[in-house]
């Protein structure tokens, strides 16, 4: 399982990686491997206002719908646009093109590191 060391990640296991005062957001590799094949993505309009730690949009695979969670609060200023035609980018790359959302932040939320990520995750699969 990856868990980049540059990123920082939720207990709702999205990640999030800052690039100067925004927040780029995805789903992690555990996540995508607990939901499988991703076959719809739901993400908020641009514009949209996001409250860390609330639901943000969902995510439908063969298996089942799951919330996606903003880490951080402020304003969606992008939407990955290509997730509509190609939702399995989710799966396929999930740290790199299948990211969701970019939002402005306006409200730092609780996240933790890799090392911490990792430990939740062992915590979850035992």
């Amino acid at each position: 399982m990856s868990v980049p060391k540059d990123l920082r990640y939720t207990k709702t296991h999205e990640w999030m990686r800052r690039e100067g005062d925004v927040a780029v957001v995805g789903i992690t590799h555990y996540a995508q491997d607990q939901l499988g094949e991703v076959v719809y993505v739901e993400l908020p309009e641009v514009g949209a206002q996001a409250a860390a730690g609330e639901e943000l949009g969902t995510l439908e695979s063969v298996k089942a719908v799951s919330e996606l969670y903003a880490p951080v609060g402020g304003e969606v200023v992008e939407v990955n646009e290509h997730l509509s035609d190609a939702p399995n980018l989710v799966n396929d790359d999930p740290f790199g093109e299948g990211w969701l959302v970019k939002i402005k932040i306006a409200e730092e939320g609780e996240t933790l590191d890799a090392a911490a990520y990792e430990k939740l995750v062992a915590e979850e699969s035992a």
